[in-house]
Order: C-alpha cells, then structure tokens, then sequence
C-alpha cells in the first residue's frame, strides 16, 4: 500500500508497491543498470521470452500457480542473471522466501553469485532507497557460502555436490530451491551417470523442502518452490527427465525457429542452397579472404537467409550458422534443446582431394606431424591399429596427407611408421598412445631410426603418451571442424575416412576418429623448430 501520494522511490512508495506486484518491474526499475540499455552500460534489449519467463515467475509465486518449475533455455540466453539473479533479489526485498537456497554446479559458482548478489544489496541505490540497508556485518556474519540480510532473509550458495536435506534457517525449511545449471557433461557420460542425477535431486533435493499446509481444504501456506534452470546436455539426461515429469510445470525454449520447409537444422544448413554456398565459401582452404568473401555472400543474401532467431539483440542468423559449422551437436544440444538426434553420426560430410593434389602443395605446409593409435591384436573383434600424418597450412587448415586403419602385427607396425618418416620427410614429430605397448614401440622405433642412415640424419622428435580423457568427447569436439572442411582428407584412404564418416556414440570402432582428434589437437600444439641454415661465406666476396 502506498503510504505517501508523493513518495515515488522510498519505502512503501509507488515503485516499491508496483515492484511487490510485478517482477519485470522490479527487475527493470531496481535493476535497470542490468537490463535496460542506457548511455553508460552494455546492456542489450531483452527478447520476449524474457518477460514471458518472468511472467511464468510471477505466475507462480504471486498466483500460487505451482510448486515446482524447469526452465529450458538455450546457453548463452542470460537464464542465470534474468532468473536466477532477479528472483533472489527480488524475493529477499519483499520477505517472499524467508530462507532461499540457490544450488549450482560448484562452490566457486556459488561463491561468486553470492558475491554479486552481497554487491547489488550494498551499492545499488535504486535498492537502498527503497528497501534501506540490508547488509548489516555488526549483526551478521558474513561468510562466502551465506548471506544473512538485516530483515532476516538468508540466501545460501551450495555446490550440486552439496546434500540440501535437513538444513533449515531459525528453524524452518528453505521456501525457495533453485537449482541452476547443477548438470554438467560428467553426468551425461552414459545412463548409469544420467539416472545417478536424476535419482540425487528427486532423493536429496525435493526432500530439502516442505510441503504446503491445508485446513479445511484451503491450502494456508505454499510448500517449498523448486525451480530448475538448464539446458539439454544429451538425451535422457537431467533436465530432458524433468521436462518428462508432470509434477513440473516447464518453460523449453529454441535458440531458432526452423523453416517450415525443412525437418531440423541439420537438413536447414546442409541442404539449404544458399547456406550450402555460403559455407563452401567460408571454408575455402585456398583462398586467403574465404572469410570475407562468404561474409559479403551473406549480407548480398540476407533477407533470403534470415531466419527467426529467440534473442535478435545477441545473435543474428549468422552468429547461428557459424555456432552450427562450428559444432553441430553442441548447437543441437545447447542452443537448440534437442539431443534427439545426438545419438546419431556426428559426422555428417568429409572433404576430401586427390593425394597428388594433397602433394603438389607439400612446400606450403609449416608442420607435418605423424600419429599412432596402437592396437595389439589382429583378430577380427580387436581394434585396429590407427596411423594418420597430418599437415597444418598457414590459414590453420589441416590436411590428412595419409590416414591408416589396419590389423598390423608388432613388428609390421613397426615397419610401417618406418616407412612413413621416410615418404613424408617433413615429419619432425611423432606421437605414440602409450596405453596399448607401454612404451615399447617407443623403443624400437628409436632403434630403427638411429640405425637408419637416412632418418638418423633427421631431427624428430618422438612423444609416447598415456591417454586417459574421454574419448568420445575428444572426438565430438572435432565435429564441425571436420563437417565445415576445416579437415581435409585423401581421397584415396577410404576405410579410413570412411570410419570416421560412420562413427557415433555406440560405434563399434572409434580409432580413425580418435587418432584424427589427437592429431587435431598436437598439430596446434607442437612448436616447429626451423632447420639452422648457414650463410654461404663466398657470398660475402
């Protein structure tokens, strides 16, 4: 109730009255230096699902809708601030949640959100007029984990690691749980990880609350609010499993809307003319300005490839299609919310030319390494042995000048990384997965070369190296440079490409993609070392 027909920003006055009634007013008033667009900040214009979002807040906090929400929202769309934010703030200077428990993927996350909201308390002035000084270090104090205002409000940050049950604050159970991006990729890594999540929240996390009280059949105390905010991280991961649960009232939203003309977004940027050229344009490895050719190309055709895009002042649809050839199933998982079709091939197209034209350019390469993927059996359920020597070009391009899967004995295998340092004789480094021999290969390789009268003359450099990353991950993480023509493959090795063009996540063999992905990775790594060369002392004469 407004007290004084002429207090507009005080206690009790008319911008406190309408911000109790309305969290996009609160938010834009209060926390304008957030989200309006001013001379002085960087804000941007915020979309309409952002007051949609709020809307659902007020929804169910004001009207008492519901008690239990998920938030899908694309990365990159400001959940944590417009939600996560807003909400605490905003439930602290109204009392609404007595006690507020914000849980997110670590202590760090939590520590450094506690700190933004401890600053918006202490240095808004937008607040403090309004609200006065809830930050009171005489009374309270102050640790990294909890936030005890001076009207008795606490807010607490934990881990996801951290067990909610039984915590209470003078007494009573939290009245509102948000949960903020508390899945990560480590409980995506197979089903027995994704129902360990799931099971924690419905066992640790639900049962942190309270449930509403009722007399006489008219509920006279809301139960504990639990919101979830997150993004599709694989199927039938976290937040997919609750998008499913009907106890959940839910918000799922796509970073674009698909053409009516086309299935999904793979069919959209693979087969759309247009987008097709563009690409081919943007990934052109021998022309030096591809870049900002396809640039042109783009703002030449850009009504004709527009599309609709869920936060216009952040990403146009060039910022979305780069996402896209960048990482198709990161796109797909995390701009689009869908993991439908993540189980699928990741590789969708290789680029490949002929070996001689891979060849006639071998002067152009500024590194040529060699890798091996031992496998130490022949039989036919036994890997393969995987061998690939890679050449970086000045524009960071990669070209796969020989790609090898084959069933090779020991000691052919030795022979055959032999035999390779002398056809490619720009290799000055080589690198050996230590898992399958331990090193040995390492030695014997060593052996030959000293004995060799050609290579020994050569300066090459050998790394022998345990791998224990996740594999498949190493290998989506290469999937738009090999979909976008980043890596160029030889024509001519076709198993080899062609196990790279078939693998997923339930592949029965993954060493071409494995071996390839490392190669991606050591070719940025490894530092060239230039041959010395002396100057001719008669040229002085």
């Amino acid at each position: 109730m407004v007290t004084n027909a002429k207090n507009l920003f005080g206690k009790n006055g008319l911008a406190w009255s309408l911000g109790a009634r309305s969290l996009s007013y609160f938010s834009l008033h209060y926390l304008q230096d957030i989200f309006r667009i001013k001379p002085d900040n960087e804000a941007r214009e915020l979309a309409d699902f952002h007051y949609e979002t709020w809307q659902t807040l007020e929804d169910m906090i004001i009207k008492d809708e519901c008690e239990r929400l998920v938030l899908c929202l694309p990365r990159g769309s400001a959940k944590s601030t417009v939600v996560t934010f807003a909400l605490v703030i905003w439930l602290a200077c109204y009392k609404k949640s007595f006690y507020t428990i914000v849980q997110g993927k670590t202590e760090n996350d939590g520590i450094k959100f506690l700190s933004d909201v401890r600053a918006a308390f202490e240095n808004n002035e937008y607040i403090k007029k309004s609200f006065g000084n809830q930050i009171d270090t005489k009374r309270f104090t102050i640790n990294k984990n909890e936030l005890h205002l001076s009207n008795n409000c606490k807010i607490e940050c934990l881990s996801s690691t951290s067990s909610l049950r039984g915590r209470k604050h003078l007494g009573k159970r939290p009245q509102y749980i948000i949960c903020d991006d508390i899945a990560g990729l480590d409980d995506c890594l197979s089903e027995q990880a994704k129902l360990k999540k799931l099971e924690t929240f419905q066992k640790d996390v639900l049962y942190a609350g309270d449930a509403p009280v009722f007399r006489n059949g008219e509920k006279i105390k809301p139960g504990t609010k639990f919101i979830v905010l997150g993004t599709v991280l694989a199927e039938n991961d976290f937040i997919s499993s609750l998008l499913k649960d009907k106890s959940f009232r839910h918000i799922l939203k796509r970073g674009m809307e698909v053409p009516n003309s086309y299935t999904d977004v793979d069919d959209y940027f693979i087969n759309n003319p247009l987008w097709t050229e563009f690409k081919t344009k943007y990934f052109d490895a021998k022309n030096p300005y591809a870049q900002i050719d396809a640039k042109d190309f783009y703002i030449s055709n850009e009504e004709d490839m527009s599309f609709t895009v869920l936060w216009p002042d952040k990403y146009t649809s060039f910022d979305l299609a780069l996402m896209y050839y960048s990482d198709p199933r990161g796109f797909k998982s995390e701009v689009m919310n869908d993991a439908s079709k993540i189980g699928e091939k990741i590789f969708h197209q290789i680029k490949s030319i002929p070996e001689n034209e891979m060849e006639s350019q071998r002067d152009k390469y500024i590194k040529t390494i060699l890798c091996c993927d031992p496998a130490v059996e022949t039989g036919s359920k036994n890997d393969y042995t995987a061998i690939c020597v890679g050449s970086k070009f000045s524009n960071g391009f990669r070209y796969i000048r020989k790609g090898i899967i084959q069933k090779f004995s020991f000691d052919d295998y030795i022979d055959k990384v032999i035999e390779l340092l002398h056809l490619y004789d720009d290799i000055n480094y080589l690198w050996i997965e230590k898992n399958t021999y331990n090193g040995t290969d390492q030695r014997e390789i060593i052996k030959r070369i000293r004995s060799d009268d050609l290579l020994s003359k050569r300066d090459i450099i050998i790394d022998c190296e345990r791998q224990s990353k996740n594999k498949y991950n190493k290998i989506v993480a290469i999937a738009g440079k090999v979909n976008s023509g980043f890596i160029i493959f030889n024509h001519e090795d076709e198993d080899f490409n062609n196990q790279v063009l078939e693998y997923n996540e339930f592949a029965k063999h993954d060493d071409a993609p494995d071996v390839l992905s490392e190669l991606d990775r050591l070719i940025d790594e490894v530092e060239t070392i230039n041959k010395l060369e002396f100057l001719d002392i008669r040229k002085l004469f």
